[in-house]
């Protein structure tokens, strides 16, 4: 009887506890949902756009969007890695890889990918896009994650981005 005491306790933690960190989460982030490295020109999406026809969130990044992401998240910028693009691309395409999105486009001579990353709890589906830069032998990698629905993201675009940024310097 106990053991089943204990496993009743643990299942209705577990059902109390997942909404309120979600509920705490929310209240910590801003109401957006999409979330780049370039606040000022933004990488734009091609091959994922057919994919998203019945999404409530469009592509168009705002000013009043930008302005938000860099006051909450002041941290996510362009990352600068010392090498040429070409290397930069195969890193970035095994990073993206690496955190399970699907990849939908790739084009290592104009230095993008696209890709669709699925949440893992309530499997939202987020469109990511990767833009390389060539500035003489370096590359500077923006990145941008744009949720397909909601009007915030409970910080998982920023969190996404950040992950892979992480990943992609590891590669």
């Amino acid at each position: 009887r106990s053991v089943f005491a204990a496993l009743a306790f643990v299942i209705g933690l577990t059902t109390v506890a997942i909404p309120l960190r979600l509920q705490r989460a929310a209240a910590s982030a801003p109401p957006i949902h999409d979330i780049t490295t370039d606040t000022a020109n933004p990488p734009t999406f091609n091959a994922v756009v057919p994919l998203r026809a019945d999404a409530s969130n469009t592509l168009e990044y705002s000013q009043e969007v930008a302005r938000q992401q860099r006051e909450h998240y002041p941290d996510i910028k362009p990352v600068i890695v010392e090498m040429p693009p070409p290397q930069v691309f195969e890193r970035a395409l095994e990073a993206a890889r690496d955190a399970g999105w699907e990849i939908v486009a790739t084009d290592a001579d104009a230095g993008w990918i696209e890709a669709t990353d699925t949440t893992t709890f309530f499997g939202f589906k987020d469109d990511v896009v990767v833009r390389l830069t060539s500035i003489g032998s370096r590359t500077v990698v923006d990145v941008r994650s744009v949720s397909r629905v909601g009007r915030g993201d409970v910080g998982t675009n920023a969190r996404r981005i950040r992950e892979y940024l992480g990943r992609l310097s590891q590669a």
